[in-house]
């Protein structure tokens, strides 16, 4: 029998991670993102009636929603990886070089007579982990900023996958491993059921373990969890490994798409789009709470938009200008301040409003 007052039983606590469920409930804070991304959806459909046409085509799933969400796979693993190290307060401006170091060690491997698949991808995800140590130990060990700390690995990352290609795009034949980027399993592409196995895994991690809150107490207060007990240095090193290790995964994918390493333009800028994609998603970049699912509905927001911008048939010149208002025009619907001031302009509108009906009654 509960022996709280019915004050005390109404007022429970609620833990810092938010919802320990895998899918957390529809708010406010989950409302406008996916309102952004049902207005996009219906804008595609309306621009092309077929847009939600999925066809199965020598066992495979083809059509512009398939594309939307194949095409998502790389900024979707990335995203995920970026959202655990900014819920720490960090920032992780290195993992498109990491895609295009994993993909230059994956590509050399197999041209240099590795027949084993699970060597090489083994290989390429050992890569992913090396490079996100080497950015956890810049951060929490030596007490670099974490922007100037993978800075330094953006910029020396892509030359050390050049040294690796030898200057050159390393191409190969080998149906297991291009199988990562143009398979299919029932028919759905296996990019798309690689980002959902990873997101269900880190998601059971931060949901159903106490490392969600780990993640979060460092993010909010990294001085206030050391004295609770909380390893913020292992905490910090725990996220960039994973982050180094979503990079490397979508390097693969890149990589196994053109059957070859191309070190110049693997993931060139892709770790804006999923910094973007994370923002969107409402994470604050001061660290803090997080949502896995948010950033994926962000990463879901930023093609669609793409897509909608290339359907419409807007000049090309005008894409990158209409992909920024719509973003910022998605990020204010999220802002509290916006919202307030919105909603003063609503009810200052309606008292008006009824203010001149009052007087034409009297009248």
């Amino acid at each position: 029998m509960n022996n709280l007052p019915p004050a005390a039983a109404k007022e429970q606590p609620v833990s810092p991670a938010g919802p320990r469920g895998l899918l957390p409930p529809l708010n406010g804070r989950y409302l406008w993102p996916l309102l952004g991304l049902v207005l996009l959806l219906a804008i595609n459909l309306v621009l092309s009636p077929e847009f939600f046409q999925v066809k199965l085509v020598d066992g495979r799933l083809y059509g512009s929603l398939i594309d939307v969400l194949n095409r998502s796979a790389p900024v979707a693993l990335l995203a995920i990886g970026m959202t655990l190290v900014i819920a720490t307060g960090g920032i992780d401006l290195s993992v498109g070089a990491t895609m295009a170091i994993a993909g230059a060690v994956c590509a050399n491997m197999l041209v240099g007579g590795v027949d084993s698949i699970f060597l090489v991808v083994a290989g390429g995800m050992a890569i992913g982990i090396l490079i996100g140590a080497v950015n956890g130990s810049l951060v929490s060990f030596l007490g670099i900023q974490p922007i100037v700390a993978t800075l330094i690995l953006m910029v020396a990352g892509r030359g050390i996958a050049q040294l690796i290609n030898a200057g050159q795009i390393v191409t190969f034949q080998n149906e297991a491993f291009t199988f990562i980027g143009t398979g299919s399993v029932f028919g759905v592409p296996f990019p798309i059921l690689l980002v959902l196995m990873v997101f269900a895994a880190i998601q059971l991690l931060m949901r159903k373990t106490a490392l969600g809150l780990f993640v979060e107490s460092v993010g909010c207060n990294a001085g206030a969890s050391h004295y609770l007990g909380v390893n913020a240095r292992a905490v910090k090193m725990m996220v960039y490994c994973i982050a180094g290790l979503c990079a490397a995964l979508a390097g693969m994918i890149a990589a196994a798409d053109i059957q070859g390493s191309d070190a110049n333009n693997a993931g060139l800028w892709l770790e804006l789009d999923a910094i973007l994609a994370v923002v969107i998603g409402g994470a604050s970049l001061m660290g803090g709470r997080f949502s896995l699912v948010l950033s994926l509905v962000g990463v879901l927001i930023i093609q669609c938009l793409s897509t909608t911008i290339i359907m419409s048939g807007v000049p090309p010149k005008y894409n990158l200008v209409i992909k920024s208002l719509v973003v910022v025009f998605v990020l204010l619907l999220q802002s509290p301040r916006f919202q307030a001031q919105m909603g003063a302009l609503i009810a200052l509108a309606k008292s008006k409003s009824n203010k001149s009906v009052g007087e034409r009654a009297e009248a």
